[in-house]
């Protein structure tokens, strides 16, 4: 028996609006009992507001403006308070990093904005590491990025 192409279809949507099925033992023929524990999934992103906006580029060159707004995420209910009352410091060593980029054409592209990502997420973890908080973000986002030449 072949079916036609529009009732292949309508068997696939079918299967995936009925989800997955019970595992069912051959032996017995009961349902096996499935042992998966599974983390609630906590996301939280936290604005660090507001906006960064920093001169970049060489020191002898055409004033190059930065400007990024920025928002962490964190997959615990306990970072949020660690990274709030470590604030100050936090949007010091964005400011700092943001003011050491010196290539602009860099900031520009996909991989250069990556690589600040990655650099920032490892700076916030030192400060929150260095304060024994216990805590770690897991990501930076860049909300908004501009760069102005």
């Amino acid at each position: 028996m072949t079916l036609q192409p529009k009732y292949l279809l309508t068997l696939a949507l079918l299967l995936l609006a009925l989800g997955p099925l019970p595992a069912v033992s051959e032996e017995t023929g009961e349902e096996a009992e499935e042992v998966v524990e599974e983390a609630p999934g906590i996301t939280d992103y936290i604005e660090m507001g507001p906006p960064f906006v920093t001169h970049v580029g060489q020191a002898d060159g055409p004033l190059t403006y930065l400007k990024a707004a920025v928002s962490l995420r964190a997959s615990s209910a306990t970072t949020r308070p660690a990274v709030e009352a470590h604030m100050p410091r936090l949007r010091h060593e964005l400011v700092m990093l943001f003011g050491e980029q010196t290539d602009t054409e860099k900031l520009t592209s996909t991989e250069g904005q990556k690589a600040l990502r990655e650099e920032a997420l490892a700076r916030i973890n030192a400060v929150l590491e260095q304060q024994q908080t216990g805590e770690a973000v897991t990501g930076v986002l860049f909300t908004e990025f501009v760069v102005q030449k």
